[in-house]
């Protein structure tokens, strides 16, 4: 079995499109969507493409997922591992809880946590958007080891898939090893691209599809997201760096773990 692992794409329809586009030539069995689709500039398009795969494609839920079902309910929010909404941040959100319908939300709130596939030669693989315990509790490629077993004591499988992060990295902890996927839509990384990850029997692939960024852009912009020109130009024309945000994450992640969060 050939999977394709697409990660946080947050709402970045021409990203999608252009991973898409190579995985023509790939042709995997499976395309895991992990969570975090629909958060961004093209939200109803982007889950439109998505429903497009047919039986092809395997969702599982991200934080995003779940707070946008919760804003189109009327919830207040609640963060554990996350930083508080900033104003912009609650602005994006109710106006993607503002472009679905209910059918899109009630499939949105139904997407399971976690999936789990046989890979020959790689063994079990669990897929789930953050940790294996939760949609966003935070780890990163300097993650002390002794927390990373911690965090993933329970799980039974060989290897374990996720994103939330957006950065790519693997982690190795005794038999267990954790990869993660990147971020499709809004990559921290050293350049601008769609990053995802390749599973087959002959082993795991860090990918990166380049893809039209101007055009990208372009398309963002005449956008109706309250943030567009701010996507395009952070996310699609310049990205920001994975030393960076390793940084910001495991300040997080620390003072998380000391208030025991």
């Amino acid at each position: 079995m050939k999977i394709a692992a697409l990660y946080d794409i947050h709402g970045n329809l021409p990203a999608l499109n252009a991973v898409l586009e190579e995985l023509k030539e790939i042709q995997p069995d499976l395309i895991v969507i992990g969570g975090d689709s629909i958060s961004g500039p093209m939200p109803g398009q982007t889950l439109q493409r998505l429903s497009q795969l047919g039986d092809q494609v395997r969702f599982i839920r991200g934080n995003a997922d779940r707070e946008v079902v919760m804003t189109f309910d009327g919830q207040p929010l609640s963060r554990r591992h996350l930083p508080d909404l900033s104003e912009k941040g609650h602005e994006e959100i109710h106006w993607v809880a503002g472009q679905l319908t209910r059918s899109e939300r009630d499939f949105l709130a139904a997407l399971p946590e976690q999936v789990v596939f046989q890979i020959e030669n790689l063994g079990r693989v669990l897929f789930c958007h953050a940790t294996s315990r939760n949609d966003e509790e935070l780890f990163t490629p300097i993650t002390p080891k002794e927390r990373i077993s911690i965090i993933f004591s329970g799980v039974e499988q060989e290897i374990v898939v996720c994103g939330h992060t957006h950065i790519q990295f693997e982690q190795q902890v005794g038999n267990l090893r954790i990869l993660n996927a990147g971020s499709v839509g809004i990559p921290f990384a050293d350049r601008p691209g769609a990053y995802w990850l390749l599973l087959s029997p002959q082993g795991y692939e860090f990918r990166r599809t380049v893809y039209d960024e101007e055009a990208a852009a372009q398309e963002i912009r005449v956008s109706e997201h309250p943030q567009a020109q701010e996507f395009a130009e952070e996310n699609v024309l310049k990205v920001r760096t994975a030393a960076g945000m390793t940084e910001m994450f495991e300040r997080i992640a620390k003072e998380c773990w000391s208030q025991g969060r």
